[in-house]
């Protein structure tokens, strides 16, 4: 039977080397009360000691919260995880060989915690071949203090495939909404389920303490069981939780029905935003590649701007849009309301959405463009000493039938004009991305002609396809110059389409390009 108990008794249950999982997406459902008093607990008595901190997805705020309680000499062992980049802390203290750190797929370590519950020693996935998580690139180490091997390459029934090492997981942080008096969950609140279900049963079987924080806790037998996400036999204690700054639904938003799927908001209500800049024409150039029926899923940052699109092209009904950690349908969100959606027509636990990604349900993924090489590798992991993580992107990056990466073709500083359907580039930026080699393979190219993967690479003033025979340019923006603005800003040479074309004028005007009327 769970027991209710204070923040500072609920996190003095964690002793030192427990191995430490925590739930939430980003800057959503975070149990930020647990984390910021356990990281208080240390800096008050240096207890606990030698933790190792277990995450699926990218947690934090950019700034101090969520994982970043854990960036403490002494307190930090190890991090198994997805992302860090929300968490400048913890990328920090990762990247001064403070602790060990593995960066793992963001879907195997979903899977993984199923694994870690049903206590099977693994996960075996073709996931992160040919990328750094591929022990003959890096094994998911990503700094010179890790040694330990936790992926190994197999070979099954001819096919090579990885195999992902399980470990015991001893201590859940979950966020919830309300608890009964016999401990059952409900999250009926917050943006998304993430993995927590499946976070406090692997850590239940493997005997060790399931903590919860929650909104409040109502009585025994007024919880709807359908609603109920982390039963009460799963439960050790629950902490209610009363100040509102520890119990956000995202960082910055105490609570808004809409992201919980708790009220229906008509689309027309949400403004569109994004003027006609890089953003946009990168955005309005991808959606071309959208077919009627097709499932889809938006990175963050530009392929953000998709979204837009396709509501200002009348084109929402060819398009379910989904997210990583769960929502199907409906408007995914961006900033700090990233793995939320609008009007979701469905919100499932993460390792659900994560099955039906490998299994090549994704029709279409538009993902972040970083960095870029002449074999067509893409990374958006790591850069110089600074460590960002692959989160869900080699998942959804190597299973997706078409692929789309969306970037601008340099970074720092550039700036862009669009006058009379043509693109003119004011200021270059001082960054070249179309690089000689990445510093880390987050998408394999070879991979992706292994598997004849529809793969695009869009900027704003060139689009790149993978064809069997290499990267290859296959369209230009009007106005822009081959030579100057393309090749010039290049660190290799492409292959160059015999047919290269310019990229469809529409795109480089005001106003809806009229997409719905192409089909």
């Amino acid at each position: 039977m769970a027991k209710f108990v204070t923040l500072e008794e609920a996190v003095s249950v964690v002793k030192n080397g427990d191995t430490v999982a925590t739930t939430g997406f980003v800057q959503v459902a975070n149990p930020e009360a647990l984390e910021w008093a356990l990281g208080k607990r240390f800096e008050e008595t240096k207890e606990p000691r030698d933790l190792t901190l277990f995450y699926c997805a990218g947690q934090g705020d950019g700034d101090c919260r969520a994982v970043n309680h854990f960036a403490k000499e002494g307190m930090l062992k190890r991090v198994v995880a997805g992302h860090f980049n929300m968490a400048p802390l913890l990328r920090q203290f990762i990247s001064d060989n403070k602790c060990e750190a593995y960066n793992v797929p963001q879907g195997v370590l979903c899977n993984m915690v199923r694994d870690i519950a049903a206590k099977k020693p693994g996960v075996i996935s073709h996931v992160g071949l040919n990328t750094f998580a591929d022990p003959r690139i890096e094994g998911c180490k990503i700094n010179l203090v890790t040694k330990e091997d936790i992926v190994e390459l197999m070979m099954i029934n001819g096919e090579e495939k990885l195999f992902y090492k399980t470990f015991p997981l001893t201590i859940a942080f979950i966020k919830g909404t309300y608890a009964d008096e016999r401990g059952n969950v409900t999250l009926e609140n917050e943006g998304i389920p993430s993995e927590a279900t499946s976070i406090a049963q692997s850590v239940h079987n493997c005997g060790g303490k399931v903590i919860v924080q929650v909104e409040k806790v109502v009585a025994a037998g007024t919880l709807d069981p359908k609603l109920v996400k982390v039963p009460g036999i799963y439960v050790d204690y629950i902490v209610q939780v009363d100040d509102p700054s520890m119990r956000q639904q995202c960082y910055g938003v105490d609570y808004e029905p809409e992201l919980a799927g708790n009220v229906y908001i008509p689309l027309s209500d949400i403004p569109l935003k994004t003027p006609l800049n890089e953003r946009k024409i990168i955005a309005r150039r991808g959606a071309f590649e959208i077919r009627k029926g097709n499932v889809g899923n938006l990175g963050i940052g530009v392929p953000e701007v998709v979204s837009e699109v396709v509501s200002e092209e009348g084109i929402t009904d060819w398009l379910t849009l989904t997210v990583e950690v769960g929502p199907v349908g409906g408007s995914p969100q961006g900033k700090n309301r990233f793995g939320t959606a609008i009007n979701a027509e469905a919100i499932l636990d993460q390792p659900y959405q994560f099955d039906f990604y490998d299994g090549g349900g994704l029709d279409i993924a538009y993902l972040g463009l970083a960095q870029a090489d002449a074999k067509g590798n893409l990374n958006v992991s790591k850069f110089g000493d600074r460590v960002a993580g692959c989160g869900g992107f080699i998942d959804i990056s190597q299973n997706s039938k078409a692929v789309v990466f969306c970037g601008s073709f340099t970074a720092g500083g550039l700036k862009v004009e669009v006058n009379d359907g043509k693109l003119n580039i004011v200021q270059e930026g001082k960054v070249k991305k179309f690089v000689n080699k990445v510093q880390q393979i987050t998408f394999s190219g070879e991979y992706a002609r292994k598997t004849g993967q529809r793969v695009f690479y869009v900027t704003e003033r060139a689009v790149f396809q993978m064809k069997p025979e290499g990267l290859t340019l296959i369209e230009i923006a009007p106005g822009v110059d081959l030579e100057k603005d393309v090749l010039n800003q290049m660190e290799f040479k492409p292959l160059i389409a015999k047919d290269l074309k310019l990229m469809d004028e529409r795109i480089f005007r005001p106003g809806p390009m009229g997409i719905k009327n192409d089909n």
